[in-house]
């Protein structure tokens, strides 16, 4: 009798200072393994892309731009936004990649993207450029 008593205490105390997991989720997202480097023939492509993009940009072409713009920013992006995507560009200076990498954005994916410098100057004055892996552009990030 006493040895069951025993063991039912042994049990009855874990029991009591067992803890309790409430509402644990494992989330599993669907992460794309990035490479890590871009390829020479998309670096073309995004820079081709981005370079008529700020053609466009300066001669007011709505048209060129939408066509450039990926699917997912074409409804969120106004004529002011434009507007102020234009005055961070300096066009009669000439743009040279800085850098290609991947840009993480705030859903936790990761883009393609360019970073440009003006030829001549440092490098502290970057414009990004954040594209999808067509080509299509997600995003510019401003110098200024």
């Amino acid at each position: 009798m006493k040895k069951l008593l025993l063991g039912l205490a042994l049990v009855g105390a874990q029991l009591i200072f067992a803890q309790k997991v409430m509402g644990a989720k494992v989330e599993n997202s669907p992460k794309k393994e990035q490479q890590a480097a871009i390829s020479k023939e998309k670096i073309s492509l995004y820079n081709d892309n981005f370079l008529k993009f700020v053609e466009a940009l300066q001669a007011s072409d709505r048209k060129t731009i939408d066509g450039l713009l990926s699917e997912k920013v074409k409804e969120i992006v106004t004529d002011d936004v434009l507007k102020k995507v234009k005055d961070g560009i300096d066009p009669n200076k000439k743009l040279e990649i800085l850098k290609a990498g991947y840009y993480k954005t705030m859903d936790g994916t990761s883009h393609p993207s360019i970073k440009y410098k003006y030829s001549g100057e440092s490098s502290k004055e970057a414009i990004t450029a954040v594209f999808e892996d067509d080509g299509k552009i997600l995003g510019v990030l401003p110098a200024k």
